[in-house]
């Protein structure tokens, strides 16, 4: 089997070795260089030709999220950011990156071990995945004077990729769209930052859901990480339920557990969605909403980072409608009419 080629690119020999030593035990995995700072970077691509790139945030000279923005236009090549837990990772990932995992404590021998197996599998994912092109949101929310049924409700499942996906979507709904509810997989802390970025950045009420939270008019409710989150009905109206357990499909949050409680407590008055992202997580969910007759989208390959989970739910009929990511709000306020 052909191993895949990585580059290193950080401007700490400890870190370029605890991550060149501990993902080469993967024997799918071959270390073809290391590099000091972008500029290094640069030239170890050229000679060695890599096949992704594990890239510092905060390097010297210049910092991760500029160097990818330059290099992309003329190496496409799927990269993940390590960074501290900081907003800059939601940049990066809109310049461009595919993934990012956070730095570990390397005083904690389990937290580098954790680290090195996520980092790994974060690889194996991006040798898959592919640069989409990228979606131009010009800034107009979908036109829609229309009043929308306030029973109704929105769930969205997304992985790899997911969260530019999450946010060009937002970016184009309406402020009086039904409630909407959201499962990203994404590290703890990070999720509460995703949500802060989504209720800035677009004209939706977003916020990281709490036991309890009401699912309003307008109002977007993401998962937090490490919580698995579901729905209950309530009267007329719903609200999140936020509980640890179990990892589920191999992710806390999961898709599924947010989808079967939709199918369950929504029923037709649901539309799913499942976007980017590897794996099979959210499928059998979605085809459980579609069967208590619901309506589903699930976002295409080609404007998928990683047509893992919308591939899967595609292929076992839970999806009513395959749709670039583009198009996907317009054909979700169609749906809810």
């Amino acid at each position: 089997m052909k191993k895949i080629k990585v580059l290193v690119v950080d401007d700490s020999l400890l870190f370029r070795e605890v991550i060149s030593r501990g993902i080469t035990l993967d024997p799918e995995i071959e270390v073809v260089a290391k590099a000091v700072d972008p500029f290094d970077a640069r030239d170890k691509i050229e000679e060695y030709d890599p096949d992704v790139m594990i890239c510092d945030i905060e390097m010297p000279k210049m910092n991760g999220i500029e160097f990818i923005s330059r290099l992309l236009p003329q190496h496409m090549i799927p990269i993940i950011v390590v960074s501290s837990i900081s907003e800059a990772v939601f940049d990066a990932i809109k310049a461009g990156a595919v993934d990012f995992i956070l730095k570990p404590d390397m005083q904690i021998s389990k937290n580098v071990e954790e680290f090195i197996k996520e980092l790994i599998t974060k690889v194996k994912v991006a040798k898959k995945s592919k640069l989409p092109e990228r979606v131009r949101i010009i800034g107009e929310t979908v036109s829609s004077d229309m009043k929308f049924d306030s029973s109704k409700i929105i769930a969205i499942g997304a992985s790899t990729g997911g969260t530019e996906a999450v946010f060009n979507i937002l970016k184009q709904l309406p402020p009086n769209i039904p409630g909407i509810v959201i499962v990203q997989h994404i590290p703890p802390m990070f999720s509460r930052m995703f949500a802060e970025r989504l209720n800035n950045q677009t004209g939706l009420k977003v916020k990281e859901a709490n036991n309890g939270d009401y699912i309003e008019e307008g109002k977007v409710l993401v998962a937090p990480g490490d919580y698995h989150m579901r729905i209950k009905k309530t009267g007329e109206r719903y609200r999140a339920e936020v509980f640890q357990s179990e990892k589920v499909n191999g992710h806390c949050p999961s898709v599924d557990i947010l989808f079967e409680s939709v199918a369950r407590e929504a029923g037709n008055k649901a539309v799913g969605v499942i976007l980017t992202g590897m794996g099979s997580d959210g499928a059998k969910g979605l085809l459980t909403m579609r069967g208590k007759g619901a309506r589903t989208i699930g976002q295409d390959e080609k404007s998928c980072v990683v047509y893992g989970m919308p591939r899967v739910a595609y292929d076992i009929g839970a999806v009513e409608k395959q749709t670039s990511l583009e198009n996907i709000p317009k054909l979700l306020v169609s749906m809810l009419k």
